[in-house]
């Protein structure tokens, strides 16, 4: 432990007791493959409920782990910081991966996580044919995240925030590329799947959960970079999520948006609840000038030559004012 995290005797002795136990050493063992509930801790574990959440606080109160809620449902997972957090990395660090014990409740999880991708693939095929009808509408996705990795690929970024996470793809883009990912999103369904492909990609430092755009539980200064991708033509108020995403950018950090061009397809707002039918290049660059932010980069991307597409894609890249380079950044403007 570094000397910033060490606790006090009461705290640590509080955090051992928590984890001492055979159940609150394997919860930790098991929240560090993945966020969970105490219904899936009391399948892996076969001990009842009571039990479960009984070790569940001990080992919040002890800051080892973090509760959060979706709609009815409460997740756990290690916590990220703080002297609990250090206990709980150093105490998994010296237990053996391949104990009998962690390897038997290690292949139940298994089992979870099989039952989580089956109800996520479900909910995918009953909406896909929604899904293609749209992506046909517009630039394919391969050449939109090339355009993202060519707009963020002038500096490294060690953290990053995506907002309206959706099936976590992003989070997937970037994933081998970060220390750190979250997505947030409304949807429990869109969490179901993007928690799926986390999980398939093995992405245990990104995670997703779920989380009000217009108020993020986040602290001041959070994020490297945050992306909004193909999200506020759902919003009724985009400049107010833009300024909340403004908000978590560290000094230096960069806010990416992708959406659509204006387009005439009211349809889309009809049948798939778009707010907006696409935005002008002044219209986001202004509400990022008014967040604090300075526009670096507006890029139109037209569908190919050729293909049923009828939207363009638009990308906007602005920096959080506070850290200026000495040296202007290339503007580019297509």
């Amino acid at each position: 432990m570094t000397p910033g995290a060490q606790l006090g005797f009461d705290a640590l002795n509080a955090a051992l007791t928590a984890a001492g136990e055979e159940t609150g050493l394997r919860v930790l063992a098991l929240l560090a493959e993945a966020e969970l509930t105490v219904s899936d801790l009391t399948d892996i574990l076969r001990q009842s409920q009571p039990r479960i959440s009984r070790h569940l606080k001990l080992l919040a109160e002890a800051g080892l782990i973090e509760r959060f809620r979706e709609g009815t449902w409460a997740f756990f997972r290690l916590s990220e910081q703080g002297g609990g957090a250090e206990v709980a990395r150093a105490l998994l660090a010296r237990l053996n991966p391949a104990d009998q014990t962690i390897a038997r409740d290690r292949n139940r999880l298994a089992s979870v996580r099989q039952a989580r991708a089956a109800a996520a693939q479900a909910y995918f095929r009953e909406h896909a044919a929604e899904w293609d009808r749209i992506r046909k509408l517009h630039v394919s996705d391969a050449a939109v995240e090339g355009a993202i990795r060519a707009a963020l690929s002038e500096q490294p970024f060690r953290s990053l925030l995506d907002l309206g996470t959706g099936t976590g793809r992003m989070l997937e883009l970037f994933g081998a590329e970060i220390e750190r990912g979250l997505g947030l999103d409304l949807s429990l369904d869109m969490l179901l799947l993007a928690r799926d492909r986390l999980e398939r990609a093995g992405l245990k430092h990104c995670s997703v959960r779920q989380g009000d755009i217009y108020d993020l539980p986040l602290a001041n200064d959070s994020f490297d970079v945050v992306i909004l991708h193909q999200v506020l033509h759902f919003l009724d108020d985009g400049a107010r999520a833009i300024r909340e995403a403004a908000r978590v950018l560290r000094p230096g950090g960069r806010l990416l948006v992708v959406d659509f061009a204006p387009h005439e397809l009211e349809f889309l707002r009809e049948q798939y609840a778009h707010r907006r039918l696409g935005f002008a290049p002044e219209t986001v660059a202004q509400w990022m000038t008014a967040s604090g932010l300075e526009p670096l980069m507006h890029k139109s991307l037209a569908p190919e030559p050729g293909s049923a597409g009828s939207i363009a894609v638009s990308l906007w890249l602005a920096r959080d004012a506070r850290a200026l380079m000495a040296v202007s950044p290339r503007r580019e403007v297509a």
